[in-house]
């Protein structure tokens, strides 16, 4: 299994890192993709994806820390982007929960990294919290001018939350979409009608970890090895067996990401 999206990198790791990326492997879970939030994580990533060889990384500004958003971003994201483990651009998109970043800056940041990952031939990690029209509308436009291999697989709607209909319209521009702990959450129907339609080769799993831990888990820190209980609650919604949802969301994390095949 792979866990498409963990902030490992991140400090409420630090005292047990190695022990995590351990306990993730006995669970099953081999490999881990960290997204970036800004130039410093971007370059976090990259370290820790040189230190271990299950750990990959994205490259990208996080829409709250958009604020001080300039040209010389991109041609640093640029030039980390080169490194060999950098599978994605992100995460990037657009956030009108916090008010850390004024919305003009976060599409102009948006839009500028969408174009560098069309020019790197690179998918996007796309976060959305309450923007998903100016989200949408945004990515329909990129993704309808992309070419070649790119337009088949541009990115993911990571931690999907959004209503059925901007699952729709991700679908039909070929986004596959990520499922993190709230699709556990006792009250989380509405996600979970949602996950259940979502074609079997657009799925991907995610802890989003240190955040969104899922049940029984839940308030306490999350991390990859939490993984297989998401992946038991899609197997429900899809009336698969376990086994097949692994290999399904595995093999879908391999082809978004271009990652090497697993035996």
């Amino acid at each position: 299994m792979i866990d498409t999206h963990c902030h490992i990198n991140f400090d409420s790791y630090d005292e047990d890192r190695q022990a995590v990326i351990e306990r993730a492997a006995e669970a099953g879970v081999d490999r881990i993709i960290i997204p970036a939030v800004d130039l410093e994580t971007s370059q976090q990533g990259i370290e820790l994806s040189q230190q271990y060889t299950g750990i990959y990384c994205a490259v990208g500004v996080h829409p709250n820390s958009t604020s001080t958003f300039a040209e010389s971003d991109i041609d640093a994201l640029r030039e980390l982007a080169q490194s060999e483990k950098v599978v994605a651009i992100g995460e990037i998109g657009l956030d009108y929960y916090w008010d850390k970043s004024p919305k003009d800056k976060q599409k102009q940041a948006f839009e500028a990294q969408l174009e560098l990952a069309a020019a790197l031939s690179l998918p996007v990690i796309i976060h959305n919290r309450e923007a998903s029209e100016d989200v949408m509308d945004i990515l329909e436009h990129w993704a309808n001018s992309l070419q070649g291999p790119l337009k088949e697989r541009p990115g993911i709607l990571h931690s999907f939350s959004a209503p059925e209909s901007i699952a729709e319209r991700a679908l039909a521009s070929n986004f596959y979409l990520g499922f993190t702990g709230p699709i556990t959450f006792k009250k989380a129907d509405d996600l979970r009608s949602i996950a259940a339609k979502v074609p079997l080769d657009k799925i991907l799993v995610e802890t989003d970890g240190p955040f969104l831990t899922p049940h029984p888990y839940r308030g306490k820190r999350n991390e990859p090895a939490y993984i297989p209980y998401i992946v038991d609650r899609l197997a429900g919604l899809h009336r698969l067996a376990v086994e097949e949802m692994a290999q399904a969301t595995t093999e879908n994390a391999e082809r978004l990401f271009a990652l090497p095949v697993s035996n």
